[in-house]
């Protein structure tokens, strides 16, 4: 079994972002997919500090410290972007207008309860962001995780034990060894690594998976 790595992961994800799509990207892992976006598909990248269109990372000489995502990290603006109010933005993300939105995630459940923004540690430092407001405005959430934490346990899980960023909110979740489809009717697996079960799936998880019919 070969697991996906970063960018794997991210390009994976990009192929499922449709033509005309308006797509906020969460900090962290989820920002690399504007790397892996087709330059001939067109799609609208939102940023929670008051961006859209963003394009791709910018080359080191073309660094412009002036043009930041929410996570900080500078990118490039697209023929036609715009930036304007925080506020504004976040207008945008509540009131239903990003079509797809992308974040990582300390676990996820098979119903598609999400929980991204604190382990409930005692030393933990609580950051949830414009995620939670990302949860319930956007119409599709994905998630991208390794799916095992590196103590071996699984980040999709029966039921959340960390607090929640929100209620059966996530439509699909891309790990490093498979992808699932999550909601009312439980944990579907959509595609997997090749070498790897549905067996041997069930026993990383611990929780009850279904195959999708198309790779039944």
């Amino acid at each position: 079994m070969q697991r996906m790595n970063r960018e794997d992961m991210a390009a994976r994800v990009a192929r499922d972002i449709p033509e005309g799509a308006y797509v906020n990207l969460g900090i962290g892992l989820p920002t690399k997919v504007a790397n892996f976006l087709p330059q001939e598909r067109e799609i609208f990248l939102q940023s929670e500090n008051g961006l859209l269109g963003m394009g791709p990372a910018p080359a080191e000489d073309d660094i412009d410290w002036e043009l930041i995502n929410a996570g900080k990290q500078p990118v490039t603006l697209l023929a036609g972007g715009s930036f304007f109010h925080h506020g504004d933005s976040f207008s945008m993300m509540r009131g239903g207008h990003i079509d797809i939105c992308v974040l990582g995630a300390f676990q996820v459940s098979v119903n598609g309860d999400l929980a991204n923004w604190h382990t409930g540690a005692a030393d933990a430092i609580p950051a949830v962001g414009g995620a939670m407001d990302l949860a319930v405005g956007a119409k599709q959430v994905f998630v991208m995780m390794d799916l095992l934490t590196k103590g071996g346990e699984s980040k999709l899980v029966a039921q959340c034990s960390y607090p929640l960023t929100g209620l059966s909110c996530v439509s699909r979740v891309y790990t490093d060894v498979a992808i699932f489809d999550v909601g009312p009717a439980g944990a579907h697996v959509i595609e997997m690594v090749p070498g790897l079960t549905i067996d041997q799936l069930r026993d990383m998880t611990g929780v009850d998976l279904q195959l999708a019919l198309e790779i039944a």
